[in-house]
């Protein structure tokens, strides 16, 4: 679990250099840090915990678009990873997923209540009627990725499976502090606790890349 310390380290950082950092990149890592400081404060509420670290990757990781294209939420984010992947040249994502939580993330993989097209079928859904062989699918693709340690496609299979938890908790479709979904909650807060500062953190290292405003900028009120 990201601890208070882990945050304020991170303010500090961003306190040192903000004065470098492109409007872009300074408001989108301040609401990070903002949020991961939040987040620092709820050990003992799992459920708070996981809500305010998916707000905080959510600020790292949205930007504005434009409204003529459409790119879906798990797009941005997919696209996120893949750049912090390539800043990551010290390896510690790869030391998390590999080192930390390699078996917390095989079990969220292979869990049924986090896949997207089981939740489809259970609310009727037409065309997911196959939800086994699809998750049977997709556990295999994710354990070739696991053998051959290919970290980005893990995190996209591993992110794909907190968004569901994310929208089944923002949604109103899990009960605060309920027994069903314990061991994922649990496990999601213990991951994005760990690699969300390091995002943060290589977004910092990073001022130089190209960064997208965010979705929703501060404006002045007086215009």
């Amino acid at each position: 679990m990201l601890g208070h310390r882990d945050a304020q380290q991170l303010k500090e950082k961003q306190r040192q250099l903000r004065d470098g950092f492109p409007d872009s990149l300074g408001l989108r890592v301040h609401r990070a840090i903002s949020w991961l400081t939040r987040a620092s404060h709820e050990a003992d509420d799992p459920d708070a915990a996981f809500v305010f670290l998916w707000i905080a990757f959510n600020s790292a990781y949205s930007q504005d678009i434009g409204i003529a294209y459409h790119v879906s939420e798990k797009g941005r984010f997919k696209s996120f990873l893949s750049t912090l992947l390539a800043f990551d040249q010290s390896d510690r994502i790869y030391d998390i997923v590999w080192t930390r939580f390699p078996h917390e993330i095989r079990l969220i993989l292979e869990n049924q209540y986090v896949f997207g097209a089981f939740w489809n079928h259970q609310n009727g859904i037409e065309g997911h009627e196959d939800w086994a062989e699809r998750l049977e699918s997709s556990v295999r693709k994710a354990k070739m990725a696991l053998a051959e340690k290919d970290t980005e496609r893990v995190l996209n299979e591993l992110f794909d499976r907190l968004y569901v938890l994310r929208n089944q908790m923002i949604h109103g479709g899990a009960t605060w502090a309920g027994q069903v979904n314990r061991a994922q909650v649990n496990d999601g807060v213990a991951i994005l606790g760990s690699l969300i500062p390091v995002f943060v953190d290589l977004m910092m290292d990073h001022p130089e890349h190209p960064w997208k405003d965010a979705i929703y900028p501060v404006v002045d009120p007086s215009l």
